[in-house]
């Protein structure tokens, strides 16, 4: 193994320190046979190699982690050069290196033969096992999760981006079984004297190896044939496979959309989608052969509700994007993870608007994306879009919200700024330009400047090679009649030091006026003034600028009339609500203000702006958390006399006049004035609650059934729970079954909150869904505790059940500690972590230790101020 920079490769590879392997040889060519043994949850493997020899050598390093090798053999023009070399193994940086007695020399070809034997682990990453259940009985599937660097877990290989190659894939197993890959079958052999099958599928193009994929098990499935290559649906038997038909319906429909908005043919001549019982994400671009969390694919249209349905959408095009943004074109290294994931991320909201313009997903966007990005973004331990990579430890680190939703918010912003249609001639040009091959950053803006003729590289860098973002301070001169800007790095912390403000951000200011919209003009200084109308105007129109905006009271006021007016966006007043919670939190506003401005609002009338109000008191509500009871209950009862008028107005009964926004702004009001304690709500959902318990199951529609199980679990006791827990074990859809899971959280006695947390303990919850079982019981104080007790306790038996190097252990530590808002909790979070090895979730912790820094600050500054505020408007 070497730290080297990759030869005549520029630009984000060359990270000083870097481990990658030497460049003494390039795979061309895998051919790959594995043999699958579901008794013992192993699996024997045979890889050769085609290499291209760059320079002289007389060793071959490649990628193995977990792997037994058991053989090797070298040729090099049809001759054996070394039969059975000296293999060392390097576990910390994950390689094999075979030790040749002879050199290969540069310019020509070798063959590396390697027999092996792996295990199908349960980890949910390389080739590992997946397990469902028939009429009690426990069976088995393999698949595969490649992505970032386990492929190296599945067979010996040059487990980087940028070292593609094709691939030709064989797997032998039961003949009863299904077995499938990234492309389609070439052939299919019954073995002689046995009752297993040799199956071979036709060569890959060249490809990354995390794009690898094989899968072998007993599933059902179902074909659509109205796109130009089959499309099918692969479930297990536990399954109702009808209900991949709408991600089917989708698939097609997108696959065709996509090939015309990138004037690029979909490579493949299949695509498969697959429900596999375990899997650590949402789902996995594998190319042809995409993997899916059961839930994120498969959709029971009477028992779902809204939000299910437009997530699994997303969930499919975003997946689908990537066949040509990732797998066609793939970054260079994993520091340009943003290229595929925030692209991706921004064509699935994209295509979602164009298929269903109702759901007003642009909307959605300001809320969810954005402020995501924004929230990770104002941390100091956040990281930019560009992260530097060194060691395959911490890429997995790097699969956040900043990958994904800050790049997609500078993809949106970017876009604004060209204009659609010539960003989108530029995305065509970059496809066309990059067709197999591996990108950086760089490559993007030069295809989006040469489409545009605008300066992309001087205004987007910036936004990618730095961390953070800005908050615009808006002071308004009169007698000028113009508006004077300064920007400065924004952290929720509020504690900015004079060396972290060097940056200076390219802001698209999107100044709204009575006359429209100005997009061209940008503050690129630190400072300035620009004319403007102060009757009436508004920075950031649409929220698609990556900053915050500090107004003056007055002018929130007047902005909360033009509100009312109609002279703001839905996206305008959803975002300048967000703005004012993390400027309230932050300092840059009083939270007494925050208040005011959002009991102004109780006229809203449209969802999202709603869904950010609750965001906001939510916010707030989470940070007085550990705050005596007296202002909790302030604060619960002003959520509800801001939501309950709202909630009885839009009711609760559903109707096939309710469109899909509608459904969703019904089931976010009845549920927030149902925790907030409305009692005419809280009885509703008993009565819905005790119908469902007596065996009418219709009694709790799809779209309030969360909220119903978590007010009853909240106010009731062990009866309710054990409802509910049986819904998790025994109801027919994955969907109501994660729904099940997470509200079990919600019970409050602290008999209940013991019994959920000795649930996660077993293996009735599979690893997959352990963040979401004790995702419910951050929503009270003595849950907090509690589950914060048992990470500590059980540490030991968590760390080796969730190992470091996958992402599930980061989750369970945030979800452990973010909740947290006093010094003594920080204090408490820092002594238990300083003694354990960090490595692999160091970032994540990090990030958690600045969000309870931020809470604790927050108390400080406002605890008096909103405390006055609630009184004074007798709330106290």
């Amino acid at each position: 193994m070497c730290i080297a920079r990759r030869d005549g490769v520029s630009g984000s590879t060359n990270v000083q320190g870097r481990v990658v392997l030497p460049t003494n040889v390039k795979p061309t060519h895998y051919d790959l046979t594995l043999e699958v043994d579901f008794e013992k949850f192993t699996y024997d493997g045979t890889v050769v190699i085609d290499l291209g020899v760059s320079k002289d050598t007389d060793f071959v390093s490649l990628n193995s982690k977990e792997i037994d090798i058991h053989s090797a053999i070298i040729s090099a023009k049809g001759s054996v050069v070394e039969s059975n070399p000296e293999i060392s193994i390097n576990e910390d940086v994950q390689t094999a290196t075979i030790k040749l007695n002879q050199v290969l020399s540069a310019g020509s070809d070798a063959r590396l033969k390697l027999t092996f034997t792996g295990t199908l682990n349960d980890d949910m990453a390389g080739f590992y096992r997946s397990s469902f259940k028939i009429n009690g009985e426990t069976k088995y599937i393999a698949s595969t999760q490649m992505e970032a660097t386990d492929a190296r877990r599945a067979f010996p290989c040059f487990d980087e981006p940028a070292l593609k190659a094709k691939f030709t894939v064989t797997l032998i197993a039961d003949k009863s079984m299904t077995c499938l890959s990234n492309m389609d079958v070439v052939s299919e052999t019954d073995l002689q004297g046995s009752e297993k099958k040799a199956v071979k599928f036709n060569t890959t193009p060249l490809m990354s190896t995390y794009l690898l994929a094989f899968i072998v098990g007993h599933l059902n499935h179902i074909e659509s044939n109205s796109f130009r290559v089959p499309i099918r649906i692969y479930a297990t038997p536990d399954q109702d496979i009808e209900h991949g038909r709408f991600s089917l319906d989708l698939a097609a429909k997108t696959l065709a959309f996509y090939e015309k908005t990138f004037d690029s043919e979909y490579p493949l001549p299949k695509m498969d989608m697959v429900a596999v019982p375990d899997f650590s994400a949402g789902a996995m671009e594998n190319w042809g052969l995409i993997t899916y969390r059961i839930v994120d694919l498969l959709l029971d249209e009477k028992t779902s509700g809204a939000s299910r349905k437009q997530y699994i959408a997303e969930t499919v095009q975003h997946e689908l994007a990537h066949q040509w943004f990732g797998n066609l074109v793939t970054m260079d290294f994993w520091d340009g993870l943003w290229l595929k994931e925030g692209f991706a991320t921004w064509m699935s909201w994209f295509s979602c608007n164009v298929f269903y313009p109702e759901w007003n997903v642009w909307q959605t966007y300001i809320i969810d994306t954005l402020q995501d990005a924004l929230s990770l973004d104002s941390l100091r331990s956040s990281h930019p879009i560009e992260v530097p990579i060194k060691h395959a430890d911490e890429i997995n680190q790097i699969f956040d919200d900043i990958s994904y939703f800050k790049g997609s918010s500078v993809v949106r912003m970017i876009s604004k700024y060209l204009g659609e249609d010539v960003f989108l001639q530029g995305i065509r040009n970059y496809i066309k330009s990059h067709a197999y091959g591996n990108t950086e950053t760089g490559d993007l803006w030069v295809a989006l400047a040469d489409a545009s003729g605008k300066p992309v590289q001087e205004v987007m860098d910036i936004w990618t090679k730095h961390v953070g973002y800005p908050v615009l301070t808006v002071t308004e001169n009169p007698e000028t009649s113009s508006i004077s800007l300064k920007q400065n790095r924004f952290l929720r912390t509020g504690d900015v030091r004079i060396e972290e403000d060097t940056i200076l951000y390219p802001c698209m200011l999107g100044l709204r006026t009575k006359d429209g919209v100005d997009e061209d003009t940008m503050l690129m200084e630190r400072e300035g003034e620009f004319k403007v109308d102060l009757d009436f105007f508004k920075l950031n129109a649409d929220h698609s600028g990556i900053y915050r905006t500090s107004y003056s009271p007055e002018r929130l006021l007047k902005l909360g009339q033009a509100a009312r007016d109609d002279l703001l966006t839905v996206e305008d007043r959803a975002g300048m609500i967000a703005d004012c919670s993390a400027l309230a939190a932050s300092g840059y506003q009083k939270t007494s203000g925050l208040l005011s401005l959002l009991q102004g609002f109780d006229t809203e009338s449209e969802f999202v702006v709603w869904n950010e109000m609750l965001n906001g008191i939510g916010s707030l509500r989470a940070a007085w958390a550990f705050e005596n009871g007296r202002i909790k209950d302030a604060l619960k009862e002003f959520q509800r006399s801001l939501v309950t008028s709202k909630a009885h107005e839009l009711g609760w009964q559903f109707s096939d006049k309710d469109d899909h926004v509608m459904q969703q702004f019904k089931a976010l009001m009845f549920g927030s004035a149902g925790k907030a304690g409305d009692p005419t709500v809280v009885k509703a959902a008993y009565d819905m609650f005790a119908a469902f318990a007596a065996g009418n199951v219709a009694a709790i529609h799809p779209n309030l059934r969360d909220s119903v199980f978590t007010i009853v679990l909240k106010h009731g006791g062990t009866k309710e729970y054990d409802i509910v827990l049986d819904r998790f074990r025994h109801a027919p859809s994955s969907d109501e079954k994660v729904i099940a899971l997470r509200c079990l959280g919600a019970a409050e006695d602290p008999a209940l909150v013991q019994r959920t947390l000795d649930l996660v303990m077993r293996c009735e919850v599979k690893n997959q869904d352990i963040h979401t079982a004790l995702g419910g019981l951050g929503n009270f104080p003595a849950g907090v505790e509690a589950r914060w007790d048992w990470l500590k306790k059980n540490w030991d038996t968590i760390y080796v059940r969730l190992p470091p190097a996958l992402e599930m252990l980061s989750v369970v530590v945030q979800l452990s500690t973010s909740c947290f808002c006093t010094e003594d909790q920080l204090k408490d979070v820092k002594i238990f972590f300083d003694a354990q090895n960090t490595k692999g979730y160091d970032r994540t912790l990090e990030q958690s230790l600045d969000t309870i820094r931020a809470k604790i600050n927050w108390l400080l500054r406002d605890r008096k101020d909103v405390e006055s505020w609630l009184s004074q408007n007798q709330h106290l």
